[in-house]
């Protein structure tokens, strides 16, 4: 279980996130949406302990996880908005060298490289050099990368951003699989694809979550009409 509780964010004297909470069950996929500056990279950058709040805490299946952060980071994958990669590496050794440096055990690095390669279709081109590929297959790079420990919380930051339609169904296929044994917060302004694999949404206005379960809830929310063909709900 994730817990998010009561967590403020000031940058200087600016507040971007204002007092925020929710939980995310083992099972679920909360999407975070929002318009752009709303909070939601921000938020999720508190979530993967990269930004220490101004208040309040986070709670990784009871663990604080400001107080044990090597502890969380076992548990955790994250993809950040834009994921750096070595462009000169090889697929495969990039994401044995990532599996080495978050301290996976030696003999299981080959097994977990290839579990992930196979559930983000990297297969065929681990041989490939990462400054070789589409914008698509570096993203499932970084996909694969989040997934290496098989963590049970991933925290996924514009997840479908910049992939043509073919890439998202198939980025949405690995984020049901995803959800079998994870708990998943993704953020994004997909709303009809993400909305497929959504156990809820939670919006953002301004740094405060201001509620919304449903796809169409969100929609009323933000102001944003319906899709072409949807009839009211």
């Amino acid at each position: 279980m994730l817990e998010v509780q009561h967590i403020s964010f000031s940058w200087g004297r600016k507040l971007l996130l204002d007092d925020v909470s929710f939980s995310v069950a083992p099972g679920e996929t909360v999407v975070l949406a929002g318009e752009n500056g709303a909070g939601k990279t921000t938020l999720l950058k508190v979530l993967a302990g990269l930004c220490e709040p101004s208040a309040g805490q986070v709670l990784a299946d009871g663990v604080d996880t400001f107080r044990h952060p090597l502890r969380f980071r076992r548990m955790m994958g994250y993809l950040p908005e834009t994921a750096p990669a070595d462009p000169d590496l090889r697929v495969r050794d990039y994401l044995r060298y990532r599996a080495n440096l978050r301290g996976e055990m030696a003999k299981k690095i080959r097994h977990r490289v290839a579990e992930a390669m196979d559930l983000c279709g990297l297969g065929e081109h681990a041989g490939v050099r990462i400054g070789d590929l589409s914008f698509g297959l570096r993203k499932r790079v970084a996909l694969a990368d989040a997934l290496l420990l098989r963590p049970r919380f991933l925290l996924l930051d514009d997840l479908l951003a910049g992939l043509d339609p073919v890439s998202r169904l198939s980025f949405g296929r690995i984020l049901a699989a995803m959800s079998s044994f994870a708990s998943v917060v993704v953020s994004g302004h997909e709303l009809d694809e993400l909305a497929q694999w959504a156990t809820k949404f939670c919006v953002l206005r301004d740094g405060k979550l201001v509620g919304a379960k449903t796809a169409a809830g969100v929609r009323s929310v933000l102001g944003l009409a319906a899709p072409a063909g949807e009839g009211a709900s």
